[in-house]
């Protein structure tokens, strides 16, 4: 019985200990960012990317566009490493090459060069959001407004229509040969045969990026100011709130071997990091 108790209190000490996390600020790049929308890591190089919107609204195609370089620091190595596109948003990486969702295209980036190789646009496409890639280099790209979310096959360079009749799609996050995505303030993913397995709800204020801590743990976060830490049991403990502030929180980028959390502002134009303990 003692045994028994014991290992009891030993798991739920285990089970607590790791919703009990918090995020504490490392540092916060300076504000002349422009409507800074996603970052991601590059751990290969050692640099950050950021998308910057720019331009009067959040969808235009007005050229304004573009991804600054950052290290890991903070410091704004280039705010205009990549120009000309129109207000891009999530990013993924495959080999040498970055790859961003831009309203109605797909921009492919070979980073060893700065030089945009190819635009795949996607039929119907009004407001492509976040994609991600899996481990071959195939894609998936999700639509805001039409509700969609569209595969790219990377042989063919070919889109199809992998989801539609959504409600609130945004985030997408592929891992694990599973496709992870946030629709109207939820956390879910795709089973077998497309069938959508609810993860936990309830989080408003628009679910944004999506991003694993380890293979029961999410990072959720929502634009509106939010970063939620989601377990797969669908249990979630919110780590951060700006909203009184005014700052928002959209899609995130992070490092997993140094568990530091990189946060665009969106309005405020800067990027904050954060370490998650």
């Amino acid at each position: 019985m003692k045994k028994s108790m014991l290992l009891f209190l030993l798991v739920m000490g285990m089970v607590s200990g790791a919703m009990a996390q918090s995020l504490n600020k490392l540092w916060a790049t300076d504000t002349t960012l422009k409507v800074p929308e996603s970052v991601l890591l590059d751990s290969k190089n050692q640099r950050l990317y950021v998308t910057n919107i720019d331009g009067k609204g959040p969808w235009d195609k007005d050229g304004k566009g573009s991804i600054s370089l950052l290290t890991l620091s903070g410091k704004i190595l280039n705010p205009d490493w990549i120009k000309g596109l129109h207000a891009p948003k999530g990013m993924t990486m495959f080999s040498d090459f970055l790859v961003v969702a831009d309203v109605d295209s797909v921009v492919i980036i070979e980073v060893t060069k700065a030089q945009i190789v190819k635009k795949l646009y996607i039929e119907g496409a009004k407001a492509l959001n976040d994609i991600t890639s899996d481990k071959r280099g195939n894609m998936y790209v999700s639509d805001s407004k039409t509700q969609k979310i569209h595969f790219i096959d990377i042989d063919k360079l070919e889109a199809s229509l992998f989801a539609e009749g959504l409600k609130g799609l945004n985030g997408l996050h592929y891992v694990d040969k599973t496709l992870y995505f946030t629709d109207a303030g939820a956390l879910y993913k795709f089973g077998k045969d497309k069938s959508k397995i609810l993860i936990t709800e309830g989080m408003e204020g628009g679910t944004d990026g999506i991003e694993q801590v380890d293979e029961n743990t999410f990072l959720v976060s929502c634009w509106a100011g939010s970063i939620w830490l989601v377990k797969m049991n669908g249990e979630k403990k919110l780590l951060l709130d700006t909203r009184k502030e005014g700052i928002n929180t959209a899609d995130i980028g992070y490092d997993k071997k140094n568990k530091i959390v990189y946060v665009p502002t969106f309005w405020k134009n800067h990027v904050v990091a954060y370490q998650l303990q």
